[in-house]
Protein backbone atom coordinates (compact mmCIF):
# COMPACT_ATOMS: atom_id res chain seq x y z
CA UNK A 1 0.00 0.00 0.00
CA UNK A 2 1.46 3.37 -1.00
CA UNK A 3 1.07 6.59 1.01
CA UNK A 4 -1.71 7.95 -1.19
CA UNK A 5 -3.81 4.85 -0.49
CA UNK A 6 -2.87 4.83 3.20
CA UNK A 7 -3.92 8.45 3.58
CA UNK A 8 -7.20 7.72 1.81
CA UNK A 9 -7.92 4.95 4.30
CA UNK A 10 -6.90 7.18 7.20
CA UNK A 11 -9.41 9.90 6.36
CA UNK A 12 -12.12 7.56 5.09
CA UNK A 13 -12.29 4.77 7.67
CA UNK A 14 -15.03 4.66 10.31
CA UNK A 15 -13.66 5.55 13.73
CA UNK A 16 -14.63 4.40 17.18
CA UNK A 17 -14.89 7.37 19.55
CA UNK A 18 -14.25 6.77 23.22
CA UNK A 19 -16.07 8.83 25.81
CA UNK A 20 -12.86 9.59 27.66
CA UNK A 21 -11.21 12.67 26.11
CA UNK A 22 -13.06 12.03 22.81
CA UNK A 23 -10.24 9.75 21.66
CA UNK A 24 -10.90 8.24 18.21
CA UNK A 25 -9.17 5.24 16.68
CA UNK A 26 -9.82 2.44 14.21
CA UNK A 27 -8.40 -1.04 13.76
CA UNK A 28 -8.04 -3.23 10.70
CA UNK A 29 -6.40 -6.64 10.34
CA UNK A 30 -5.13 -8.12 7.09
CA UNK A 31 -3.55 -11.50 7.67
CA UNK A 32 -0.70 -10.99 10.12
CA UNK A 33 -0.64 -7.20 9.57
CA UNK A 34 -2.34 -4.93 12.11
CA UNK A 35 -3.40 -1.46 10.99
CA UNK A 36 -4.04 1.23 13.61
CA UNK A 37 -5.61 4.53 12.53
CA UNK A 38 -6.13 7.76 14.48
CA UNK A 39 -8.61 10.48 13.58
CA UNK A 40 -8.09 14.19 13.04
CA UNK A 41 -9.68 16.74 15.40
CA UNK A 42 -13.45 16.30 15.32
CA UNK A 43 -14.77 18.37 18.19
CA UNK A 44 -14.18 21.02 20.82
CA UNK A 45 -12.46 18.65 23.25
CA UNK A 46 -9.91 17.65 20.61
CA UNK A 47 -9.09 21.30 20.02
CA UNK A 48 -8.69 21.93 23.75
CA UNK A 49 -6.22 19.07 23.90
CA UNK A 50 -4.40 20.34 20.80
CA UNK A 51 -3.67 23.64 22.53
CA UNK A 52 -2.82 22.14 25.90
CA UNK A 53 0.86 21.94 25.03
CA UNK A 54 2.91 22.27 28.23
CA UNK A 55 5.34 19.35 28.26
CA UNK A 56 4.50 16.40 30.48
CA UNK A 57 6.77 13.52 31.45
CA UNK A 58 5.94 10.14 29.98
CA UNK A 59 6.44 8.11 33.14
CA UNK A 60 5.64 4.57 31.99
CA UNK A 61 9.13 3.97 30.65
CA UNK A 62 12.36 3.52 32.57
CA UNK A 63 13.80 6.15 30.22
CA UNK A 64 12.03 9.38 31.15
CA UNK A 65 11.04 11.64 28.27
CA UNK A 66 8.63 14.52 27.74
CA UNK A 67 5.81 15.19 25.32
CA UNK A 68 2.78 17.39 24.59
CA UNK A 69 0.39 17.13 27.56
CA UNK A 70 -2.86 17.30 25.59
CA UNK A 71 -1.92 14.61 23.09
CA UNK A 72 -0.65 12.34 25.85
CA UNK A 73 -3.92 12.75 27.76
CA UNK A 74 -5.89 11.52 24.74
CA UNK A 75 -3.48 8.70 23.98
CA UNK A 76 -3.67 7.39 27.54
CA UNK A 77 -7.41 6.86 26.97
CA UNK A 78 -6.64 4.70 23.93
CA UNK A 79 -3.74 2.66 25.37
CA UNK A 80 -5.81 0.03 27.23
CA UNK A 81 -7.67 -0.76 24.01
CA UNK A 82 -4.45 -1.17 22.02
CA UNK A 83 -2.49 -3.41 24.36
CA UNK A 84 -4.26 -6.74 23.62
CA UNK A 85 -4.03 -6.03 19.89
CA UNK A 86 -0.35 -5.19 20.03
CA UNK A 87 0.56 -8.14 22.26
CA UNK A 88 -1.19 -10.65 19.98
CA UNK A 89 1.68 -12.89 18.87
CA UNK A 90 -0.04 -13.67 15.57
CA UNK A 91 0.62 -10.02 14.60
CA UNK A 92 3.87 -9.89 12.64
CA UNK A 93 3.65 -6.36 11.20
CA UNK A 94 2.06 -3.13 12.46
CA UNK A 95 1.23 -0.08 10.35
CA UNK A 96 0.05 3.08 12.13
CA UNK A 97 -1.38 6.15 10.47
CA UNK A 98 -2.99 9.41 11.54
CA UNK A 99 -3.79 12.82 10.14
CA UNK A 100 -3.31 16.11 12.02
CA UNK A 101 -4.41 15.52 15.66
CA UNK A 102 -4.50 11.83 14.78
CA UNK A 103 -0.92 11.99 13.51
CA UNK A 104 0.25 13.04 16.98
CA UNK A 105 -1.58 10.04 18.46
CA UNK A 106 -0.08 7.77 15.80
CA UNK A 107 3.38 8.95 16.83
CA UNK A 108 2.76 8.13 20.49
CA UNK A 109 1.18 4.81 19.51
CA UNK A 110 4.17 3.97 17.34
CA UNK A 111 6.53 4.35 20.28
CA UNK A 112 4.13 2.31 22.43
CA UNK A 113 4.09 -0.53 19.89
CA UNK A 114 7.87 -0.64 19.58
CA UNK A 115 8.23 -0.62 23.36
CA UNK A 116 5.79 -3.51 23.82
CA UNK A 117 6.86 -5.50 20.73
CA UNK A 118 10.63 -5.01 20.39
CA UNK A 119 10.69 -8.28 18.43
CA UNK A 120 8.71 -6.52 15.69
CA UNK A 121 10.54 -3.18 15.75
CA UNK A 122 11.78 -3.37 12.11
CA UNK A 123 8.24 -4.32 10.99
CA UNK A 124 6.46 -1.44 12.76
CA UNK A 125 5.86 1.54 10.45
CA UNK A 126 4.20 4.78 11.50
CA UNK A 127 3.02 7.69 9.35
CA UNK A 128 1.88 11.09 10.61
CA UNK A 129 0.26 13.18 7.87
CA UNK A 130 0.32 16.84 8.86
CA UNK A 131 1.81 15.90 12.23
CA UNK A 132 2.38 18.59 14.86
CA UNK A 133 5.45 18.48 17.06
CA UNK A 134 4.82 16.12 19.98
CA UNK A 135 8.15 15.45 21.70
CA UNK A 136 9.74 18.05 23.97
CA UNK A 137 13.48 18.22 24.58
CA UNK A 138 16.17 15.78 23.62
CA UNK A 139 15.68 12.03 23.70
CA UNK A 140 18.32 9.56 24.76
CA UNK A 141 19.43 7.03 22.18
CA UNK A 142 17.18 4.21 23.39
CA UNK A 143 14.01 6.30 23.18
CA UNK A 144 14.97 7.99 19.90
CA UNK A 145 15.49 4.55 18.33
CA UNK A 146 11.84 3.68 18.95
CA UNK A 147 10.82 6.42 16.49
CA UNK A 148 13.24 5.31 13.77
CA UNK A 149 10.47 3.97 11.50
CA UNK A 150 8.03 6.82 12.08
CA UNK A 151 7.63 9.25 9.17
CA UNK A 152 6.25 12.77 9.50
CA UNK A 153 4.63 13.70 6.18
CA UNK A 154 4.63 17.49 5.64
CA UNK A 155 2.75 19.01 2.72
CA UNK A 156 4.07 22.31 1.44
CA UNK A 157 4.09 25.05 4.08
CA UNK A 158 1.65 23.28 6.42
CA UNK A 159 1.53 25.39 9.59
CA UNK A 160 0.38 22.54 11.86
CA UNK A 161 3.65 20.67 11.26
CA UNK A 162 5.46 23.72 12.69
CA UNK A 163 3.52 23.80 15.95
CA UNK A 164 4.10 23.94 18.86
CA UNK A 165 7.01 26.27 18.05
CA UNK A 166 10.50 24.82 18.18
CA UNK A 167 11.47 27.83 20.32
CA UNK A 168 9.43 26.23 23.12
CA UNK A 169 11.56 23.11 22.98
CA UNK A 170 9.35 20.91 20.79
CA UNK A 171 10.87 18.84 18.00
CA UNK A 172 9.96 16.32 15.33
CA UNK A 173 11.30 12.79 15.70
CA UNK A 174 11.74 10.00 13.20
CA UNK A 175 11.97 10.95 9.55
CA UNK A 176 10.52 13.93 7.68
CA UNK A 177 9.04 13.45 4.21
CA UNK A 178 8.37 16.72 2.39
CA UNK A 179 5.70 16.63 -0.33
CA UNK A 180 3.97 19.34 -2.33
CA UNK A 181 7.16 21.09 -3.39
CA UNK A 182 6.91 23.74 -0.67
CA UNK A 183 3.82 25.21 -2.31
CA UNK A 184 0.55 26.35 -0.80
CA UNK A 185 -0.46 28.60 2.06
CA UNK A 186 0.13 27.85 5.71
CA UNK A 187 -3.49 26.81 6.26
CA UNK A 188 -4.50 25.42 2.89
CA UNK A 189 -1.49 23.09 2.80
CA UNK A 190 -2.88 21.33 5.86
CA UNK A 191 -6.26 20.49 4.33
CA UNK A 192 -6.99 16.82 3.67
CA UNK A 193 -7.65 17.49 -0.01
CA UNK A 194 -4.27 19.22 -0.32
CA UNK A 195 -2.52 16.21 1.19
CA UNK A 196 -4.44 13.89 -1.10
CA UNK A 197 -3.55 15.93 -4.19
CA UNK A 198 0.16 16.11 -3.29
CA UNK A 199 0.36 12.41 -2.48
CA UNK A 200 -1.36 11.55 -5.74
CA UNK A 201 1.16 13.71 -7.57
CA UNK A 202 4.03 11.97 -5.79
CA UNK A 203 2.61 8.63 -6.87
CA UNK A 204 2.93 9.43 -10.58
Amino acid sequence: MDLYELFGRTVGIDYLQLKEHAASYAVSREGSTLFLFFEKSNGAEDWRNNFDFPARPYREMCDLWFCHRGFLRVFEAVKPHLLPLVEDRTVRRIILSGYSHGAALALLAHEYCVFHRPDLAPAIEGYGFGCPRVVWGRLNGRVAARFRNFTVVRNGRDLVTRLPPALLGYRHVGRMLEIGGGRGGLIRSHLAESYSDSLKEEKK
